[in-house]
This record gives structure tokens, C-alpha cells and sequence, in this order.
């Protein structure tokens, strides 16, 4: 069951995504090298609290930790730790907050100091493919659509210096998921099109997604250390990870995680942003 949400419950989802994106905002300016993973994830749990609002990853299914913190060959739920940043490191920061029940969750890549250009332009590739992914959040579209947009996206990037055929790795095992009253709800979001799974679900106002593209240098294939959270790939080569909570209004999309709802870079696509519900 897809779970349509009411104009006020976007409201509500629209303050809490504008507490992720305060807390991404801190985390990001506090990246260097020589700050710990466990020292962005109080600067995280700080910003949410100070804003009234519950984390949603913190204990769930006993996750110890307000973000996950997951560093060049970590693709995503990396647990926040002493690990020291080093320049050069890339980190994924994916954190959540609550407001009145209601959920948000995004992520961002962030570079520490100076990186290689492999992994900038790694980078850059997807999360133009969440944006992709975003500007397909579209009435009578459905769900498929948006995977192909990611897809379709990655794919027609140049060859890669790394990577099984010349190709990016799509990481397989994860992608976007419903999000509104829990932060993960049907419908299950790929980030490639798979023709057995059929076309999805129709993208109708009230519809709110978490799209979260994974991109790799080398394969997709990934593994979970022993910790049961922490996702690797498997030959160790870098990964990013971006991701944006959308609402489908009547208006159009907004992108709930977004300080400005998405508009310029929507703008920059050709589509306007939905009038934002807490402006």
C-alpha cells in the first residue's frame, strides 16, 4: 500500500526536511580533516534537537546513531565512530528527523579537503541522477519512470577511470523508498530499471518519495560487515550516495529536504517547484 498524504501532512513532512537540511548544513561546514565521524554525528543530533524534532534513524532496528556516516568505500550506513577524516576522504552524511510524526531523510556527499577528480566527477554524476530522478516526480508518471531517469542519467556519463566495462556501478542492493508517516514505506524505489518488477505505482498529488541514488567506480555487488550495518563494495573502490525526500502536490513536485523546495535547480530542468506549504 502507497500511503497519499494530505496538503497539511506535506506541511508537516516540509518542517522536518527543513530540520535535515539544517543539520546537513552544520555537518557539511564541519567536515575537515581531523574531525571524527562521532563529532558530526552530535553536531547532527544537536541541530535536530535544538529544532524540536526526533531523530528517526536513532534506534531504529537498533541503529545506534542520529546519521549514518560512511566514508569512501562505505556506501551507506557506516555507524559514526572515532574514525578521523583525512584529507582526500569522501563522506556520505544521511541523517532524518521527525516533526509531529510526520519524516524526512536525505543525504549528501561531501568531499574532505581535496579529493581526486575521479571522485569529484563520481560525485557530481550522481547526484545529477537524483535530480534526474527528481524531475520525473511528475502526475500519470509511475514509479519505473523515475528509475529510468536515474538510470538513463548515469548511463550516458563518459567512461569512468575505473569500473567493470567502462560502466558506473549502480549499487543493486539499496535505493529509494516511500516515506511519510514511517521513514520507510512501500513503494521500494531502483535505481535501474528492472523489467520484472513491472511499472510501479502511479505517481498521483500526495505521493512522497526518498529518491537515493548509490554510484559507484567500480562493481555494484556490496557486502555487510559484521557490525550488520555497514555496507561496503565488494572490490573496495569509492562510492557516493545523495539523496532528497520529494512530495508530488497538486502544484508539482517539492523537494521537502531542500531549503529553497528544489526551485532553482528545477528551474535549471525546465519544471517548477511546487509553491512551498511553510514559506
Amino acid at each position: 500500500m502507497v500511503e497519499i498524504k494530505t496538503p497539511d501532512q506535506i506541511a508537516k513532512m516540509r518542517e522536518a526536511g527543513l530540520v535535515v537540511a539544517e543539520a546537513h548544513r552544520a555537518c557539511r561546514e564541519a567536515v575537515a580533516p581531523g574531525v571524527t565521524t562521532k563529532e558530526l554525528d552530535e553536531i547532527a543530533a544537536r541541530v535536530i534537537r535544538e529544532h524540536g524534532a526526533k531523530s528517526n534513524f536513532l534506534g531504529y532496528g537498533g541503529f545506534p546513531a542520529t546519521i549514518c556516516a560512511s566514508v569512501n568505500d562505505v556506501v551507506v550506513h557506516g555507524i559514526p565512530d572515532g574514525l578521523t577524516l583525512r584529507e582526500g576522504d569522501v563522506i556520505s552524511i544521511d541523517c532524518g528527523a521527525i516533526v509531529d510524526g510526520w519524516h524526512a531523510d536525505a543525504a549528501i556527499t561531501v568531499p574532505v579537503g581535496a579529493v581526486p577528480p575521479e571522485i569529484t566527477e563520481l560525485s557530481r554524476v550522481t547526484e545529477e541522477s537524483m535530480w534526474a530522478g527528481i524531475a520525473a516526480v511528475r502526475r500519470g508518471n509511475r514509479l519505473v519512470d523515475i528509475s529510468r531517469a536515474i538510470e538513463n542519467y548515469i548511463r550516458r556519463q563518459p567512461r569512468p577511470t575505473a569500473g567493470p566495462a567502462g560502466k558506473y556501478g549502480i549499487i543493486e542492493d539499496y535505493g529509494g523508498h516511500g516515506i511519510g508517516s514511517a521513514m520507510h514505506m512501500d513503494p521500494h524505489l531502483l535505481n535501474y530499471v528492472d523489467r520484472r518488477r513491472g511499472r510501479g505505482p502511479r505517481l498521483v498529488p500526495g505521493f512522497c518519495i526518498a529518491i537515493e541514488p548509490m554510484v559507484g567506480l567500480g562493481t555494484p555487488r556490496t557486502h555487510v560487515l559484521d557490525d550488520e550495518w555497514t555496507v561496503k563494495t565488494n572490490d573496495g573502490t569509492w562510492a557516493c550516495h545523495w539523496e532528497h525526500s520529494v512530495a508530488l502536490t497538486e502544484q508539482g513536485p517539492l523537494v521537502l529536504t531542500a531549503f529553497d523546495g528544489g526551485r532553482a535547480k528545477l528551474a535549471e530542468l525546465g519544471i517548477e517547484a511546487a509553491p512551498d506549504p511553510v514559506a
